[in-house]
């Protein structure tokens, strides 16, 4: 549904941008009479209100537009006077439905926005240029082409999102790169076209009429008698069920349980043939501060998780972190293995003490939080993004962290960072540029193209580094959870950044202690690290460079809309009809 609702908003966007309808009236291409017999749902235009109106006609209208590509090969309008006739023929047939003009004069007062121009995108113009800066083949064409109702349309959608991004990259400064993929992938590679009710629904965004059937019609009441038939039936047969599945589930709880201490038993025994000597894990558990015998002080952690999973993690933050030393990575200076299932499973690492904690004891204990100056924030930055330089360029192959967090970077005496916790680290595979993975990560702190393909880059890790450098500088958490429109702090730094009011993300404590055009440097780079599209972010040796000063910063460019943005919370109820038809894949 968040996908679908940001394809829509972007579609949006594309017929809204301000410009005046002309006044004369020329023919216009589009056959409209659609308008007054597809069965779109036209309950948010009949509101006095009109405020979720916009989105309905903006998709409606782009029915139109699609259709016009299907038959010409061109994305739009061939003039101006063309494109204000169509407005204005499409008015004409609103009102006929008793729609005000008034809310078409309002959400569509830009006419000049439909005509073809070099300008609009990359040059693209027709299917033909379509074919030369997206390919003839993509990823619409297996998703987009056929049905896409119901659990059919997310792919369709998360297709969009990733064409969308390859051909951003064509041309950033670009604002209609996923208007035209809309426009392609229901003009052009849908088998039912713009005409049909459920493609309108999916790819455009189009609210359907309730009882239309691409959602499905109302089902018939069912009499009294049939209906305790079917209950009490039902009742005998869920009983039934329920005394079979209740053997099984005893039986399995048995059996998973001798062979968890099999496993167990096979697990230490390779354990201890495959461990290098001075190897340790990255799954939860319980820290405690030991000593041993030469008085070294140490960080003892005791692994809770013993599933096969965390079998996993435990050995490959082990094989990992022993093949590395870096003054900024955590060292680990053994791990212990109980063999002995009957005195109880154990799993311990032991690392060097950091007497400080972690970053983010300091930046979210409003407790016991020892208030960190600018030299720490800076220092800790340089760290954190030296360690990983050493992770992707100072080992080969290269290795990608995937858990990047405050809560991972542990500091020292002196408040210098340390990263830590190895257990979902991966190594990068020669000769390919990226890997398809299962997603292991935090919740905000996970790259968009790694949470939705599984596409692991070393610009993975560079976005979750992005994430800290604005909890760093900020002071904020990386999710706000209280009434803020800007959930993500990516959308709340670039708010400000935007309108030139870096200084506002600055935590208060240090927006006086420290120089203002080297602060706002760092906070440029982790907006920067932090962008939505891969494309955009640099590699961390050079971000570690533009932190340094080294080299310049960019220009930020453009990312998408907040999810909280207002834009999107008033196009969210004229999508409410279709979110029983595109349920989202977990």
């Amino acid at each position: 549904m968040g996908k679908s609702l940001f394809f829509t908003s972007l579609l949006f966007l594309f017929f809204s941008t301000t410009f005046s309808i002309h006044s004369n009236i020329s023919s216009c291409p589009i056959d409209l009479s659609y308008v007054q017999t597809f069965p779109w749902d036209k309950s948010t235009c009949l509101d006095i209100n009109g405020t979720q109106c916009c989105q309905t006609l903006t998709s409606l209208f782009g029915i139109g537009i699609a259709q016009h590509l299907k038959q010409t090969s061109v994305f739009q309008l061939p003039n101006p006077l063309a494109a204000s006739a169509c407005v204005s023929g499409f008015r004409n047939k609103l009102t006929a439905l008793s729609i005000p003009p008034s809310l078409v004069d309002s959400c569509m007062h830009n006419s000049t926005q439909f005509v073809s121009g070099t300008s609009n995108f990359a040059g693209i113009i027709t299917t033909q240029d379509w074919v030369e800066k997206a390919g003839a083949v993509t990823v619409l064409d297996t998703d987009c082409k056929g049905d896409v109702n119901g659990l059919k349309c997310r792919p369709c959608i998360e297709a969009g999102y990733s064409v969308f991004s390859k051909l951003l990259s064509l041309d950033p400064n670009a604002t209609k790169c996923f208007d035209f993929t809309a426009l392609y992938a229901i003009g052009v590679i849908n088998n039912f076209g713009p005409m049909d009710p459920g493609a309108a629904g999916c790819i455009l965004g189009l609210p359907l009429e309730s009882d239309n059937p691409a959602i499905g019609k109302p089902k018939k009441n069912l009499s009294s008698k049939t209906l305790l038939r079917l209950v009490f039936g039902f009742l005998g047969a869920f009983f039934g069920v329920l005394f079979s599945f209740t053997l099984i589930i005893l039986y399995r709880k048995w059996d998973k349980k001798n062979k968890g201490n099999a496993q167990h038993r096979r697990f230490v025994n390779s354990f201890k043939a495959s461990v290098l000597p001075n190897s340790g894990q990255g799954a939860n558990g319980v820290v405690y501060r030991g000593t041993l015998a030469d008085g070294t002080v140490v960080a003892v952690k005791q692994i809770m998780d013993l599933s096969s999973k965390g079998d996993a993690e435990f050995c490959n933050e082990v094989e990992t972190i022993s093949k590395i030393r870096h003054k900024n990575l955590l060292s680990l200076c053994g791990c212990c293995v109980t063999g002995d299932v009957a005195k109880g499973r154990r799993r311990y690492l032991v690392y060097d003490f950091m007497s400080n904690g972690s970053l983010g004891d300091h930046l979210y204990n409003e407790v016991n939080r020892q208030q960190l100056s600018w030299p720490q924030r800076k220092n800790i930055i340089l760290d954190v993004a030296r360690g990983l330089d050493y992770l992707h360029y100072g080992v080969k192959p290269s290795i990608y962290h995937r858990d990047i967090k405050a809560t991972n970077i542990l500091l020292d005496s002196e408040m210098r960072a340390k990263v830590a916790d190895f257990g979902l680290a991966k190594q990068s595979l020669e000769g390919q540029s990226h890997l398809t993975t299962r997603v292991a990560g935090t919740h905000g702190y996970v790259a968009p193209e790694y949470a939705l393909y599984g596409q692991l880059t070393e610009k993975t890790d560079v976005y979750s580094f992005g994430i800290v450098i604005l909890e760093i500088m900020s002071g904020r958490k990386v999710l706000d959870t209280s009434n803020s429109s800007y959930l993500l702090i990516t959308d709340w730094a670039w708010k400000h950044a935007r309108s030139g009011n870096v200084e506002e993300i600055l935590d208060e404590s240090i927006r006086e202690k420290g120089p203002k055009g080297v602060m706002e440097r760092f906070v440029r780079v982790g907006i920067l690290c932090a962008h939505a599209m891969v494309a955009f972010r640099p590699k961390i040796a050079e971000a570690l460079k533009m932190l340094e000063g080294d080299i310049d910063i960019p220009k930020l460019p453009d990312r998408p809309l907040p999810l909280g943005h207002e834009s999107l919370r008033s196009s969210s109820g004229s999508s409410a009809s279709k979110s029983n038809r595109s349920k989202s894949r977990n």
